[in-house]
């Protein structure tokens, strides 16, 4: 601890010196060269028990990070850290289990530090790193551990509810189950290698709170499980429509039957759910209603051990298709004829490209309307990657607008409003990809992509961001496009280095990550170089594409 913090004072009064003499400088020099700028960025980071990817967001200097319930979050140890190069690495000295101990530098894993390095944090709550540049930059690192708390009980009906801030737990039962002589079929009430005393399947007499202590790594919680009566047979039965499927979930009565019954609201006659599309799992099911109409009302009910439940009104969401995906819609301003936009006179602005930035400093659009389509009419979209005067820049298209260029670097909106459920981007593509021979070390290190042949990149993603995502290339406050993102709902994606001297017909199937969230943006990203945002690829590499297309099956 003492050495880091004479390591900060240090830093301090160098700053101190540096700004004192720019000072006296400015006095006499009117432009004088400023001290060097390097942004301090967390890049990556591993953690034992780690699940996923760490969200990191460059604009307001946090990572959350989950991990599973097997490891210890109060000693748990970084295994990777990467920060910008040049960076020092200064986390909180009272989270630290041994401070001094702590790497000054990022690094790429465990076997790459001395033995009496320790990089083990307390991150019961946020840890706050500084990392020192030129300058100095705060971030806040978070880890959430996550546990798979259940209970079934013999009798009970639905699942097990959770007070997280007073450890307790209520499970529901059937007005025939005995309370001083219930069965504990299965218990999770902490971590999953936590030891539970007493025992919970030699726990019968639950008329009454039982306490159970939980033990896991060398602390003990306690937790008090409450068992009460309920007439019911379900609980919380909910339906999540989609375009053309639904689906049904609730909480059952250990050991019951389900049968799920739908229709049309207009119609009289029910439809019987086949069985293979009900799934239960102890005391709680799944039904998926398949091959619905879009944007109908519907009615379903669910019939517990051959008793009807209430029915349950739901409208599937209507198919929502793209605004100009045949990209036949071009126009330019007069006053700018070098500049095209990827829309009508006068229509709706669904798209746009990187033109506006190529076009401000004397270069051609090279995001343009192109006469080779994949079915001889209208205009396909040309994407060229060009070194554009100053540096280099990919042909690209995207939903969304562009800002404003900053210096020389864009700044982007991602996204349009969205609300439906497709099930595949269907799209006509064609690519001549040229050797990797334009980078920039300002925006990452790709200097070993060099020679290597460029790819083209196509990506769909359904979010539910309260707001379009603001893309940044520049270094300083650079946002990128995250397909990680936890608000990433669906996403697909193609990446082809290969040569196509004709159109490929192509349908990229959409992966849901979340059965009950509905999405409120579209992003769908093309590119003639896939690390364009780091300006890095192949001049003259392009992609032509036509014919996008929502699918919805």
């Amino acid at each position: 601890m003492k050495r880091n913090i004479l390591l900060r004072m240090t830093g301090y009064c160098r700053m101190a010196l540096i700004m004192s003499a720019c000072y006296l400088l400015n006095s006499c020099i009117e432009n004088d060269v400023p001290y060097p700028y390097l942004v301090g960025q967390i890049s990556g980071i591993t953690v034992e028990g780690m699940t996923g990817n760490p969200e990191i967001q460059n604009n307001n200097r946090t990572v959350s990070i989950e991990v599973n319930d097997q490891v210890d979050i109060q000693t748990l140890r970084i295994t990777r850290l990467q920060v910008t190069n040049e960076a020092s690495v200064y986390p909180d000295s009272a989270k630290c289990i041994t401070a001094q101990a702590f790497p000054e530098k990022g690094f790429a894993s465990l076997d790459s530090l001395p033995s009496t390095a320790d990089t083990r944090i307390n991150f019961a709550g946020p840890v706050h790193f500084m990392l020192t540049t030129y300058q100095d930059y705060l971030w806040t690192v978070s880890v959430t551990q996550v546990f798979n708390r259940s209970i079934e009980l013999s009798g009970q009906v639905g699942n097990a509810i959770f007070d997280m801030k007073n450890q307790q737990a209520v499970v529901y039962v059937t007005e025939d189950q005995s309370l001083k002589n219930s069965t504990v079929k299965s218990m999770q009430l902490g971590s999953s290698i936590a030891t539970t005393t007493p025992d919970p399947v030699t726990v019968k007499d639950f008329s009454r709170p039982v306490t159970f202590n939980i033990a896991a790594f060398g602390r003990t919680e306690q937790w008090t499980v409450n068992v009460l009566y309920t007439d019911n047979t379900s609980s919380d039965i909910t339906v999540f429509p989609r375009t053309k499927q639904a689906v049904l979930s609730g909480g059952i009565r250990s050991g019951a039957s389900v049968a799920v019954e739908y229709k049309e609201k207009s119609a009289t006659q029910w439809n019987e759910l086949s069985s293979s599309n009900i799934t239960v799992d102890g005391t709680s099911f799944t039904a998926e209603l398949p091959g619905l109409t879009p944007a109908t009302v519907y009615e379903c009910r669910v019939n517990i051990d051959g008793s009807a439940g209430s029915v349950l009104d739901f409208t599937t969401a209507s198919a929502e298709m793209l605004t100009n995906g045949s990209f036949d819609e071009w126009s330019q301003d007069a006053s700018k004829p070098k500049l095209w936009y990827p829309w009508a006179n006068g229509g709706s602005s669904f798209w746009d490209t990187g033109n506006k930035g190529a076009t401000l400093v004397g270069g051609d659009s090279n995001s343009i309307p192109s006469e080779e389509t994949s079915n001889g009419k209208g205009y396909a979209a040309k994407l060229e990657s060009k070194y554009v005067l100053v540096k280099f820049a990919a042909g690209n298209i995207f939903s969304g607008s562009y800002v404003r260029t900053d210096v020389t670097d864009g700044v982007l909106s991602f996204g349009r409003p969205f609300t439906s459920f497709p099930t595949k981007l269907k799209l006509h593509y064609k690519y001549s990809p040229k050797k990797i021979d334009k980078t920039n070390a300002s925006y990452g290190d790709f200097s070993y992509l060099l020679g290597r042949s460029d790819s083209c990149f196509i990506y769909l993603a359904l979010t539910d961001w309260d707001a379009p995502l603001e893309i940044r290339t520049r270094p300083a406050n650079r946002q990128l496009f995250d397909k990680n993102d936890k608000n990433v709902i669906a996403y697909t994606e193609l990446i082809s280095g290969t040569e196509s001297t004709s159109y490929q017909e192509v349908e990229l199937p959409l992966t849901y990550r979340y059965a009950n969230r509905t999405p409120k943006y579209l992003v769908l990203v093309a590119t003639s170089s896939k690390y364009g945002d780091y300006f890095t690829g192949g001049e003259g590499s392009t992609l032509w594409i036509d014919d996008f297309e929502l699918v919805y099956e």
